[in-house]
């Protein structure tokens, strides 16, 4: 058993070492010669180890589902462990004087690449990275390098369709069932070509196009809106905003986020990559390349996460202009609930002054639903939403029918018996009363290590991001955390991204082993 896992995730590990390299591509051409060597040098080392490994077990079986949501928890485990080398060994070879270099000119902090000589801020990096989160140890975002920058938003992109799906699309020795519990175990499950290598490369493939769409709109929106903003500065932008939208990690080039274009138009223009980064996958590929036009409406996830996103926008702005918490409550309000909703996390308001009201709608009306399922976001998933609440009214217009009376239920196109419909109820419900619990033992603790200055809205709002992959925070996510929240935090985004039941069963092998158990 041990065997098949390692050898899977030595191919994961292969992979990571040629992404960890492309950066070094950055590097040249901003002239950022020790972010080239580190970048170098550890995308070597780590696909080298990688396929020592991989050679040595070559010849292992097929993985079974038992081991696939081992693999899942190992391999993503294993991508944001590794994938922290590169800021731990260019932080530590860049010179102080070289790095204060990368300050904006004007600007009198200290580079934020400091940061990252504390190996655990760069395991947060790297965890909130690779799962597409968005909470970050680059206090100032520019003052690290154009390089590392890039890397951030690079593997947010890349953790956003899934390692597994990638390496999948990639190494093609693995046919049958074993290819597709794996591809289970990260993505959806839908196959949308004949076989799950052909649906793994599908996936990707629209998930190019997308991010290139979107890169072509931002370029070109970010130089009809903002004319006097510099051209190379609007490309290097454009390019990690794409990346960071399609994959809703939330990561930005600039010091506030959003905000510092200081621009209302330019909220509007980037509310289109929120939105389309919260759609599946699965339905972008039937809506871009199949034509299936009439989706966009007869899908029951993207119909529900548009309303929801018109209604939960305006409620927001709402609740914020009648707090007087932010001059421009609509424009805020709007921008907000949305990034929170599709756990993308790009910020335009000072969330920690709000009013806790206002907090703790955001957090129950969008970050923990997240958007919709097959794609690239966080929280429990538009689709389980709208099944609890079918299952709600179901079990309540129960009361008012016969004992004798069996009737289907219709959702999501389908006709379910009463059997399948408790089936599908139960194992929503269980999910969602897992997520709930992690977000309060969260809560729980960042009481404990918060700074006083803190509510209790607060710390619910940070768990919850943090859980949901999204990326938005009050003001406790910063360098001067407790080590012991930051950890914290690191494992919510890790059990977050690959939805927490894999995390949950690599507990139980490595306690009990994969004998079956009497409960």
């Amino acid at each position: 058993m041990y065997k098949t896992i390692f050898k899977q995730i030595a191919s994961l590990q292969i992979i990571l070492g040629f992404v960890v390299m492309i950066p070094a591509v950055v590097a040249l051409i901003y002239g950022e010669w020790y972010a080239l060597e580190g970048f170098l040098i550890s995308g070597s080392l780590i696909s080298l180890v990688g396929f020592l490994i991989f050679k040595a077990l070559k010849d292992t079986a097929e993985p079974e589902y038992k081991h696939s949501l081992v693999i899942a928890a190992l391999g993503w485990l294993m991508i944001i462990t590794v994938g922290a080398i590169p800021y731990f060994v260019v932080a530590s070879i860049t010179p102080l004087d070289v790095m204060q270099q990368f300050v904006p000119v004007g600007m009198e902090y200290e580079s934020s690449l400091i940061n990252f000589r504390n190996p655990l801020h760069c395991l947060f990096e790297s965890t909130s990275a690779f799962t597409t989160t968005g909470l970050s140890m680059a206090y100032h975002e520019p003052s690290v390098g154009k390089t590392v920058l890039f890397y951030r938003h690079f593997s947010q992109w890349v953790g956003g369709a899934g390692f597994i799906v990638m390496a999948l699309a990639i190494f093609k020795q693995l046919p049958g069932q074993g290819a597709m519990f794996l591809y289970g175990s990260e993505a959806s499950g839908t196959k949308l070509r004949s076989n799950v290598i052909e649906t793994t490369r599908a996936i990707w493939k629209v998930y190019v196009v997308i991010t290139i769409i979107v890169f072509i709109i931002l370029f070109i929106g970010t130089l009809v809106i903002l004319p006097e903003y510099p051209l190379s500065e609007a490309l290097f932008d454009a390019v990690n905003h794409a990346m960071a939208g399609q994959s809703t990690g939330g990561f930005s080039t600039l010091d506030d986020s959003i905000a510092t274009y200081n621009s209302a138009q330019m909220d509007y223009l980037y509310l289109f990559p929120m939105l389309i980064g919260g759609f599946s996958l699965p339905f972008l590929y039937r809506v871009i390349f199949l034509k299936k036009i009439s989706e966009i409406w007869l899908d029951i996830q993207s119909r529900a996460l548009i309303i929801a996103a018109i209604v939960g926008g305006f409620i927001l702005s709402l609740l914020l202009w009648y707090s007087d918490v932010t001059p421009e409550p609509f424009r805020i309000g709007i921008f907000q609930f949305v990034t929170a909703l599709t756990t993308t996390g790009w910020q335009t308001s000072n969330i920690g002054a709000w009013d806790d009201i206002s907090i703790l709608f955001i957090v129950a009306g969008a970050m923990i639903v997240g958007g919709c399922a097959g794609g690239t976001v966080g929280g429990i998933k538009v689709i389980r939403a709208l099944l609890i609440q079918k299952g709600l009214r179901w079990h309540i217009s129960k009361v008012f029918m016969s004992k004798n009376t069996i009737k289907a239920v219709k959702f999501n196109g389908n006709q379910m018996l009463p059997a399948e419909m408790n089936s599908e109820l139960a194992k929503a419900g269980l999910f969602t009363l897992i997520y709930i619990l992690f977000v309060f033992i969260s809560t729980v603790a960042t009481l404990f290590f918060m700074s006083p200055d803190y509510s209790l809205a607060d710390a619910i709002f940070e768990s919850a991001s943090a859980q949901g992959t999204v990326g938005l925070s009050t003001g406790i996510t910063d360098p001067s955390m407790s080590p012991i929240l930051e950890s914290i935090y690191i494992v919510q985004m890790w059990a977050g991204r690959i939805e927490i039941i894999p995390v949950l069963v690599l507990i139980r092998v490595l306690f009990f082993g994969t004998k079956p158990q009497v409960i």
